[in-house]
């Protein structure tokens, strides 16, 4: 036997809530996830900036201690070429004055 219309009707109501419930349970699922994923791709690109500018920082340190190194060492050879050179023009001044007649 065939239930009457009105019945019918509201199991159709019934069901059709129930799938617009899933939808919207779905809907917002899926949402959630896109938030999740966006939050997530925000804080992996923050970490990023901030390791690249660490590793900035740390090559300009290094180029700052290297070319402090390089500037003491290039001091340094001057001054012993100076030394060496002062050295030299005594001793040919010493030479000069004890072979000059």
């Amino acid at each position: 036997m065939m239930k009457p219309l009105s019945t019918q009707l509201a199991d159709l109501s019934a069901r059709a809530k129930k799938a617009e419930d899933a939808v919207a349970a779905a809907q917002k699922e899926a949402h959630d996830k896109l938030l999740a994923r966006r939050e997530q791709a925000h804080a992996d690109a923050t970490a990023a900036i901030q390791k690249i500018d660490r590793d900035i920082k740390g090559a300009s340190d290094t180029v700052v201690a290297n070319w402090n190194t390089l500037k003491a060492k290039a001091a340094a050879e001057l001054e012993a070429w100076n030394a060496k050179d002062a050295s030299q023009s005594m001793r040919s001044a010493w030479f000069s004055a004890r072979l000059t007649p």
